[in-house]
């Protein structure tokens, strides 16, 4: 199975968690804003390097759902940028799991180009550096959060969660499917 296709099942994997929770309860995340969304993944990533620190778990969920937990994070965090919080849950399961799949789509997109440009350099990191990148990436955009959005010479919000998004990728992909 090649890269492009590991990337998928991954996200077959992440949308399958999104969609069962999604019918549990609605899209009631539409609610939070996108620097809340920032803290949760912030929470997900730490987590993730508390683990690899320490070697153990006291609650029996491993860094494997914390991943996934950041990609679909990452992904309503993009929607929460494009159609800005509500304080209702207004929208349809459909739409939510096409906006979903529209940010998914773009994530895959930004691998690919990524991906012929490095060489899937990747590949040769350890899963414990993909979790520093997304904890440097969470603490970029809390800056960018900080600055109300405004970069002089950065990539914004968006790029960031992009990039914690294929981070949290290729850490399942190495869990997945091994080295």
């Amino acid at each position: 199975m090649n890269t492009n296709q590991q990337f998928e099942q991954i996200i077959v994997t992440c949308r399958d968690l999104f969609a069962k929770k999604l019918k549990d309860y609605g899209a009631a995340w539409r609610i939070m804003r996108p620097s809340s969304l920032t803290d949760q993944i912030f929470i997900k990533a730490n987590r993730i390097r508390s683990i690899e620190t320490k070697g153990t778990t006291m609650i029996d969920e491993g860094i494997r759902s914390e991943f996934i937990g950041i990609v679909n994070y990452g992904i309503i965090a993009l929607i929460q940028l494009e159609l800005g919080y509500t304080d209702t849950d207004d929208l349809t399961h459909e739409a939510a799991l096409a906006k979903y799949d529209e940010y998914a789509a773009k994530a895959l997109a930004l691998m690919k180009a990524k991906n012929h440009d490095y060489d899937e350099a990747w590949r040769g990191m350890r899963i414990s550096s993909y979790t520093d990148l997304i904890l440097m990436k969470i603490y970029r955009t809390k800056q960018i959060e900080s600055n109300e959005g405004q970069t002089i010479v950065s990539e914004g919000i968006d790029a960031n969660y992009m990039d914690m998004i294929n981070y949290a990728v290729f850490g399942l992909i190495k869990i997945d499917f091994g080295e």
